[in-house]
């Protein structure tokens, strides 16, 4: 009986000792950047088609442009690099919204193709926890991800 109380002490304890550990530091997201190759093309295609803004930045920041994600999170664009930048499909910035069904509308009308994971022109995916989501590209190629919000 003594040992199955020490025991029980020493599992109950085992875990004020591991909480103890402290952690240096904490890391959150802050911002993605693109380079790209006009740097006004890609923003505007972002706050067109997205409907996201843009962060003011100085006269000076010209190949430079700074979009809201949202939450404090940033899309940084880059006209800066003139290197040639290859990416599939397994690598996008991936989005959420509410109104899927209005977003795939707007892409529709504004004539920008899209596809499911796999590539099929104008087809839905539905991932295995049954969010919607489609792909499209940018006019730089990178790949963009929107879906719909499990609610």
């Amino acid at each position: 009986m003594k040992k199955a109380i020490i025991l029980l002490l020493l599992i109950q304890f085992s875990n004020v000792v591991i909480g103890q550990e402290k952690k240096e530091f904490s890391l959150s997201f802050n911002h993605m950047a693109l380079s790209v190759k006009d740097v006004n093309v890609s923003a505007e295609f972002y706050t067109n088609v997205l409907n996201l803004e843009i962060i003011p930045l100085p006269p000076e920041a010209k190949n430079v442009k700074w979009i809201s994600l949202g939450d404090g999170k940033e899309l940084h664009l880059l006209s800066i690099f003139k290197e040639e930048i290859k990416t599939d499909k397994a690598i996008h910035l991936a989005l959420s919204t509410a109104n899927f069904d209005a977003f795939v509308q707007k892409l529709t009308t504004m004539n920008i193709e899209f596809s499911d994971f796999p590539g099929n022109l104008n087809k839905i995916n539905l991932r295995p926890d049954g969010i919607e989501q489609v792909f499209f590209q940018d006019p730089d190629g990178y790949w963009i991800e929107v879906n719909s919000i499990n609610n």
